[in-house]
């Protein structure tokens, strides 16, 4: 596969990827446990960071949001849209002139997340019309898609795009979307993020997100 050809798509995590909306995550959490009397810790980030919404919603729970895990979620995530209404999420610096050059090079991209679908479409609106033309989030995971670290979902990222894995490449900020990319035996770009992603096969590191651009997607052609 020649550098003119590769990559056939890229395939973006959200959260700390293409928009800093982890603080607003956070923020949220904390919101939501204190308004039944607990605390949302740094630890509780930790151990739900990068995995599944689930995961997440099952923490709240245990930390005393009243209800099913279903009404959990529901109030959640009324809690997490009035926090994005006050805080609306823009691109990380450096994302933006990769955009527009896949746009220009007529390369799609999408966007694979545990985290919300809703969000992760509000954030593909931001970018160059019919860029982002696959969202996988919480909708497609309660339709059978698993998520990170499992490879499905960039997989079936992939698959919808209508592109081979090989010819991709994942973006991603957290250990659980970089297993998830490796696994798919998609070569898996790393921007820093919370959590540390140790050096891999399959991974590449780089520095920070203005690092990101087509030239440099295009050097890791394989041979």
């Amino acid at each position: 596969m020649s550098t003119h050809d590769f990559p056939q798509a890229v395939l973006f995590d959200h959260d700390g990827t293409l928009v800093d909306t982890e603080p607003l995550w956070e923020l949220g959490k904390q919101r939501i446990v204190a308004a039944h009397g607990g605390e949302w810790t740094e630890r509780d980030t930790q151990d739900t960071l990068g995995r599944p919404l689930a995961t997440t919603v099952e923490r709240l729970s245990a930390l005393g949001v009243p209800g099913s895990l279903d009404e959990v979620y529901r109030e959640f995530y009324g809690v997490l849209q009035a926090v994005l209404e006050e805080n609306p999420p823009t691109f990380i610096p450096g994302v933006v002139p990769l955009l527009e050059d896949l746009d220009r090079a007529g390369i799609p991209a999408a966007i694979v997340t545990n985290a919300t679908s809703e969000v992760a479409r509000y954030t593909a609106s931001l970018a160059p019309d019919n860029l982002f033309r696959v969202i996988i989030g919480d909708q497609e995971v309660a339709q059978g898609v698993r998520p990170k670290p499992d490879p499905d979902a960039y997989l079936e990222a992939a698959r919808r795009l209508g592109v081979a894995p090989g010819a991709c490449v994942v973006v991603e900020d957290s250990p659980s979307g970089a297993a998830s990319g490796v696994a798919a035996g998609i070569t898996t770009v790393v921007v820093p993020g919370v959590q540390q992603v140790l050096p891999g096969p399959g991974i590449v590191h780089v520095a920070d997100h203005a690092a990101l651009t087509l030239d440099f997607l295009r050097g890791l052609a394989p041979a």
